[in-house]
Formats: structure tokens, sequence, C-alpha cells
């Protein structure tokens, strides 16, 4: 069976850099889910329509072609904003699962992440993990990020937003951000990027090794 990896955790716990790692490593692509919300969201910005219009959001989220997401345009905190506004309506979240599955499901395996991967998108995959850090470092982190860029940043404001990111991940009705029955759990809090993927390396290398 195809190897699928599906990686899920909190906004800033470093499971994007993770699956990068892991994708290249084992020669699978890759597909940041959260991409596809604000890939919808800048869609309805450039058009001109409404954020709160749930019909007109879901047919922008069925037409978004996944091999063209630019995730340098993408990352803008507008444009996360207004995702974080789209990723609330089921029927887009129906779109954007649906194509994610068949990103998954092609027979060539995947490594995906997001907020629901291994609990809706790919509940069947081979490895979950659910990727973890602490909330003010996590927002260390992100700061440190925009700072290195050579953006501005207020700390605190950066902290509450992850803290409010959380609390609308995991409290909303639809698919919240919760850990895979199944997963493992991965804290990065006193990790390095390096060390996070040896980690993950282990667990998936294990898994496999139980597999065959």
């Amino acid at each position: 069976m195809a190897l699928v990896i599906a990686i899920d955790g909190p906004a800033a716990a470093g499971k994007g850099t993770l699956a990068r790692r892991l994708a290249a490593h084992y020669g699978l692509p890759h597909l940041d889910t959260g991409l596809t919300y604000r890939a919808t969201a800048k869609a309805l910005i450039d058009a001109g329509k409404p954020l709160d219009d749930e019909a007109i959001a879901a047919e922008m989220a069925g037409a978004i072609d996944l091999s063209g997401l630019d995730r340098a345009v993408l990352s803008a905190h507008e444009i996360g904003e207004a995702a974080s506004k789209v990723a609330a309506m089921p029927k887009v979240r129906v779109a954007l699962v649906a194509a994610q599955r068949r990103f998954a499901e092609t027979g060539r395996g995947a490594v995906l992440d997001g907020r629901d991967i291994g609990t809706v998108v790919c509940p069947d995959a081979t490895v979950k993990l659910y990727v973890t850090a602490d909330a003010e470092l996590r927002a260390q982190r992100r700061y440190d990020e925009i700072v290195a860029g050579g953006g501005v940043a207020d700390f605190a404001e950066i902290f509450e937003d992850v803290k409010r990111r959380d609390a609308r991940d995991m409290s909303r009705e639809d698919s919240p951000l919760r850990p895979a029955d199944d997963a493992h759990l991965l804290d990065t809090s006193k990790m390095g990027i390096e060390a996070a993927f040896q980690a993950a390396r282990a667990i998936i290398d294990g898994q496999l090794d139980r597999n065959n």
C-alpha cells in the first residue's frame, strides 16, 4: 500500500516544515492543506466577493488548483485572517476535503499537513502525527520568522493571535482540531527541526516495520 503520512497540529508548531522534510526524505508529494483554505480566501478577495457568502466561497473552493499554490503569496497575514473565516464554512470544507482526499488517493502516497488530516481527510493514513508545542513558544517562533524575513512584528499581538486561532480551531463544530485516536504525539517545544525530523522518521519507520 502507498505510504500516506497525516500530520496535524496547531499554528506554528512546526508541522509544515516537518511535512516538507518528510516528503523529501520519502520521495512523496506534499500538500499543505492550510494553503487550500488560504487560496480560497485569496480567490474571494481578488474577485471582490464577500467573505461571508458560503455558496460563493464553496464554488471558489471547488475550482482551486492544488498544483498552483504559492506559499509566499498565500502566507500574507490578511489572507490568513480571511482564511480562518472561510475555513469555518461547512460547504467550503466539503469541497476542499474532497480535493485533499483525491491528492492523497492517487496511489503514489503523500504527506498532508493541516488540522483535520488524521481525523477527517485521511482517517486510514499509514501514519498519523500530531505535532504540538507550547503556545508561547509557537508565538516566539512566528515572531522570529517574521523578523528574520525583514518584517516588523509585535510579540504580544502574535501570541494573542495564536491563542485565538487555537481556540477557534479546537472549538469549531465541523472537524475541530484534535489528535486522531491512533496519532503519535510529537511535542516540539524542546526540539529543533532536525530533532523533530529524526523523531518523526523513527515513528514512521517503526510503523512501516510493524506493517511489514
